[in-house]
């Protein structure tokens, strides 16, 4: 980017509303105005607006003849991008209120949900009931109740340590039996 002396001639210009000078001003800042305004990570059309607000202030103080150091004008505009940048975050913008909120998708099942929950429930029973009587106590015990190991452990009368070992076989059991489902369902579809 070349580097522009700005004079009193061209904010005399760009005050009168000239048309090649205010052109040249709007390529000159506009793309530095969109670099700075784009590091904050904001959406373009927010860019677009905070870039509009600045040249509207910036050409209004112009009008006014509230510039009156021509070389300053780069730091003018870069003072009124971050005032209209600074407006916009105080102005709210973060949090977008809407109007109406939106409506609450339909969470109930519909028939094939339904079915296909009782379908489950059903095989978890049947592979519950397959499963030894004591490891069908400890698992309910762990993780349908909830119960704390200490509770666990003395139910079953059994150390912390070996109840490792009773959960491991307990577990083990139940996906032999899962699978052992899983292939007679897969066997009644073909």
């Amino acid at each position: 980017m070349d580097f522009f002396h700005f004079d009193s001639g061209y904010l005399e210009r760009l005050a009168s509303g000239d048309a090649a000078a205010e052109e040249h001003f709007h390529r000159y800042f506009g793309e530095l105005i969109y670099i700075k305004l784009r590091a904050r990570r904001l959406p373009p059309h927010v860019v677009d607006d905070l870039r509009q607000e600045t040249f509207l202030r910036v050409f209004q103080a112009l009008r006014k003849q509230a510039v009156r150091q021509p070389e300053r004008i780069g730091a003018f505009v870069n003072s009124v991008c971050n005032n209209v940048l600074l407006e916009w975050t105080r102005s709210g913008a973060r949090t977008t209120f809407i109007p109406d909120p939106p409506e609450r998708p339909d969470s109930s099942e519909d028939s094939e949900q339904r079915l296909i929950s009782r379908e489950r429930r059903e095989r978890v029973r049947n592979v519950l009931a397959s499963i030894s009587p004591r490891n069908r106590e400890l698992l309910a015990a762990i993780f349908l109740d909830e119960r704390s190991v200490e509770q666990v452990c003395q139910q079953f009368g059994v150390e912390r340590d070996y109840l490792r070992v009773l959960l491991f076989r307990a577990r083990a059991q139940l996906k032999r039996e899962l699978k052992k489902e899983e292939r007679r369902s897969a066997a009644k579809m073909t």
